[in-house]
């Protein structure tokens, strides 16, 4: 659930960056916490992305019905919610709620709290996103020191 809070903040520090308010430091700051979610940690090994699809290894069971549930005909209810196997549609580009504060992560439906792909928390990470876009472009993007770089 911490994805929930992260991309939010990243995305307000890229804004308070514009404004000229620790600009180098919320920059930095920010690009550290995309590239943590998109694979710069050391879940399941490391390079584990929290954006669904994204590099090699990613959730697999976000909690969202429309992704979880086999197509039609067949059925839709608590046995297909309580299984413990990847999601029969992958929910390209969704980043999930995240590890809890003492960074610990389970790529499980059933956990909501920890699997929700949330508007509040993908509208956070898209701005971020649309930000470090905008700094690339700008030729001001702080260079990090990334573990997994893109698509790992």
């Amino acid at each position: 659930f911490l994805n929930r809070f992260s991309a939010n903040v990243a995305f307000l520090a890229l804004v308070a960056a514009e404004t000229g308010v620790e600009a180098a430091r919320y920059r930095t700051w920010a690009v550290q916490q995309i590239n943590y979610f998109l694979g710069d940690n050391n879940h399941t090994g490391g390079c584990f992305s929290f954006q669904v699809g994204y590099g090699s290894k990613y959730p697999t069971q976000p909690h969202h019905r429309a992704a979880s549930c086999p197509d039609r005909p067949a059925p839709c209810g608590w046995n297909e919610y309580n299984a413990q196997t990847p999601n029969p549609h992958v929910l390209e580009g969704a980043l999930v709620g995240g590890p809890d504060a003492d960074d610990a992560y389970v790529d499980l439906r059933s956990d909501y709290v920890h699997n929700e792909v949330a508007t509040d928390i993908n509208a956070g990470f898209q701005g971020a996103l649309a930000g470090i876009v905008h700094l690339q472009a700008t030729n001001s993007l702080p260079v990090t020191n990334n573990a997994c770089p893109c698509k790992s």
